[in-house]
This record gives structure tokens, C-alpha cells and sequence, in this order.
């Protein structure tokens, strides 16, 4: 078994030229750039004897015909808007050529990773999650267009969806670029991930009284947009105080209303969002969070509620899978990898939960990611293949 890693990285190249922009790509999920990405790669997989197509939901499975047992290797293509070339396709490539190398490994790729119709729709369609009705609902987040819609444009209306074979899996792999300066920073090649963190989102709505600007004195004002200043940085004060090395906290939208210059804001409305890979950080943190909201309630005039907008599980990586992994990076880059945590989520959180599931990352330049500039050197692409073709090969031993 030998990964030849010149067509790795062709076939890499040959990926960008579906929707390039810039130095990287913009492709939409179900776009005609995204749709003829898929081609593509389904031709490549049927180059490489695997049987291949693509399901209903835009997900494409390939299936190697040597005999188990056999693990599951993937990823996404479409890409964020006008974003970078590897996010996603690097880890498809990367399953592409373990199974060109000779190992009994299928080829997985998952629609809309990157959520612009849904929250991880191909992989929990693959795993089983995902219902019509939920199908229904969903749209575009950007544009509106309903996902039927999308579908029956792509040409998958009535197709049926492929939902994994758990008795055929050993394990599922991923390999991604970190997104993130961790590697880079300490001049590392290889990073063995030890979990994917959750997601916490809430909805913090805060309920003042909208009126003028100049005639309102400061001593009757119920200033929403105020109050929430004074929540946020209570929040940006307690948090470290409770959390762990690698949490991270986001108020990614804060929206006041109506958002005019000489109007106080009448309300308020705060998405935040903290990550962290222990359940018990995160639970911590809610506590905090909680108490923050209390204490604001106790001084302010305008009252704030909070909502769980959504609560994810962290996932774990199976350690012996994390071990063969950890084991073929000190074997091809010795002292040049070490273990550590996902701050994104990936679609092997979903896979995790119907087989052991581990992932890999390689570094990003200057930690950019979801940017047109994203990049990645050859060198380490390289030397990430092999080590993901040593790691599978001592999984299967």
C-alpha cells in the first residue's frame, strides 16, 4: 500500500477550478459550480473502481468492492461564499486516494457542511436524522430559496437517500486543515484531534422603552442597547473566571430596535455562543451565564430573557482510533504533531455517533480559514496524506 501523493495533491488542484475565486473558491451548496464539483469527484471515484453516485439529498457515497473490513473516509465540497479551496475538499481528496491506494476504504461526501440550507443536512441524512418534514422547512439563509427547490434545480428530486451501513464500518475518518494558528505557531505538521467541541447558542432578548433621543433626560431612560453593553461585559468578566484553556465565547449578532440615531432602542436582541469540548465546562458556563442574566435584571430597568437557541453534545474521539492516528505521525514526522481539540464543528461529530469516528488536521497559513486566502503548504498536504493512509493502514491491521 502507497499513497502516491503527486495525484493527491492534482487532484486537489483540480478541485479548485469548480467556482474559483481568487486564490480560492466560491461554492455554494447545490450551486452549478458545487454541482459540477460533484461530477467531478464522482467521476474520479469511478476511476478508481469504486461504485458511486449521488444520493437525494446531494450526498455522494463510493463503494470499494474489496472485501472488509472497511472504513469510511470523508468530507464536504461546497464551501463557504467566496472562501477557501480546502475547507472540506481536502478531506474528500484525502478519502479519494486512501482508496486509490489500495486500502478497502468507501468514499463519503456530505452536502452542506457548511450550512446554507441546514445544520449538517448531508451527514445527518447519511446517519439518519434528518426527517422529510424537517426537509420541508428549510431554505436558504442567504437568498430564501426554499431546499425542495434547490433540490429539484440540482436534479436530485426523487432520489432516494443514502443512509449508512453500520455492520460495514470499522471507523470513519476525516482529514481537515485546522483553522486555526496552533499547529503553525509551534512549527507542528500534524494534529490528532481528541473532540469535536459543542456548540452553545442563546438568545438573549432585552425589553426597554423606545423613545426620543433628545427630549428623553437620562434619569427616565430604559435604554435597551445600554443594558446590553453592560449584560455583554458582565458576561466577558465572569466567563473567565469558570472556563477551560480552549473555550471561547462569541456575541456574534447583536441587533437593537429600531436602530436609529436619535431614538433610544426599545429592545434588544443578543445571539451568544461559548464552545468548549467537556460537557461540564459548558455546563458551568450556562450557570454563569444565568446568573449574569439575573444580575442584570436586579440593577437595570430593562429586563432580559435568555433562550437556548440550541445545545449541541460534544463528540469524542475514539481514543484507539486517536492512538494509530498518534502512532503514524511519530513514525513519519517525529516530534512535529501533537493531540488537540476541534473548535469548528465537522461532519464527524454526526458519524461519531454510529461508529468510532476520528479526525486529523494539518496546518493553515496564518490560521486563515473561511477566507479566499486560506492555504495550506504542499509540503504539509503531503505529508497529511501519508500519515492519514499509515493511520488508516494500522486501523485495519
Amino acid at each position: 500500500m502507497k499513497v502516491d501523493t503527486d495525484r493527491f495533491l492534482a487532484d486537489l488542484h483540480a478541485l479548485r477550478r469548480f467556482g474559483q475565486f481568487r486564490s480560492g473558491v466560491h461554492r455554494p451548496t447545490f450551486s452549478p459550480q458545487d454541482m459540477e464539483a460533484r461530477q467531478w469527484f464522482v467521476s474520479r471515484l469511478r476511476e478508481e473502481g469504486l461504485e458511486a453516485g449521488i444520493d437525494g439529498i446531494g450526498n455522494i457515497l463510493g463503494r470499494n468492492p474489496k472485501p472488509g473490513p472497511h472504513l469510511l473516509a470523508g468530507s464536504h465540497l461546497e464551501s463557504q461564499n467566496e472562501a477557501g479551496w480546502l475547507d472540506g475538499a481536502l478531506g474528500c481528496v484525502a478519502a479519494l486516494h486512501l482508496a486509490a491506494s489500495g486500502l478497502p476504504v468507501d468514499v463519503a461526501v456530505f452536502a452542506d457542511e457548511e450550512g446554507h440550507y441546514g445544520s449538517f443536512i448531508g451527514s445527518r441524512s447519511f446517519t439518519g436524522i434528518l426527517e422529510e418534514k424537517e426537509i420541508d422547512g428549510l431554505s436558504n439563509r442567504y437568498h430564501g430559496k426554499p431546499l425542495r427547490d434547490a433540490l429539484r434545480e440540482a436534479g436530485l428530486e426523487g432520489r432516494p437517500r443514502v443512509q449508512v451501513e453500520r455492520d460495514r464500518y470499522r471507523a470513519f475518518l476525516e482529514m481537515h486543515i485546522e483553522q486555526g494558528r496552533q499547529l503553525e505557531g509551534q512549527g507542528l505538521g500534524i494534529g490528532v484531534v481528541t473532540g469535536i467541541v459543542a456548540i452553545w447558542q442563546w438568545k438573549i432578548t432585552i425589553e426597554g422603552q423606545q423613545n426620543h433621543a433628545g427630549t428623553t433626560t437620562m434619569a427616565e431612560r430604559r435604554d435597551a442597547g445600554l443594558t446590553a453593553v453592560r449584560l455583554l461585559a458582565m458576561i466577558d468578566e465572569e466567563f473567565p473566571r469558570h472556563c477551560a484553556e480552549r473555550t471561547v465565547w462569541t456575541a456574534g449578532r447583536i441587533a437593537l430596535s429600531p436602530g436609529a440615531p436619535s431614538i433610544i432602542p426599545g429592545g434588544a436582541e443578543i445571539l451568544f455562543q461559548y464552545r468548549d469540548v467537556d460537557i461540564e465546562v459548558l455546563r458551568r458556563l450556562e450557570a454563569v451565564l444565568r446568573r449574569c442574566v439575573a444580575e442584570s435584571n436586579r440593577r437595570e430597568r430593562c429586563p432580559a430573557v435568555l433562550e437556548a437557541m440550541s445545545l449541541s453534545t460534544p463528540a469524542v474521539s475514539d481514543p484507539a482510533l486517536q492512538d494509530a492516528l498518534a502512532d503514524a505521525a511519530e513514525a513519519l514526522a517525529p516530534g512535529r504533531w501533537q493531540r488537540m481539540p476541534s473548535g469548528a464543528g465537522h461532519d464527524a461529530q454526526y458519524l461519531a455517533r454510529v461508529m468510532p469516528a476520528a479526525m486529523m488536521f494539518v496546518p493553515s497559513i496564518n490560521g486563515i480559514s473561511h477566507h479566499w486566502t486560506e492555504d495550506t503548504s504542499e509540503e504539509d498536504l503531503a505529508l497529511g496524506m501519508r500519515v492519514m493512509a499509515e493511520g488508516a493502514r494500522r486501523i485495519l491491521a
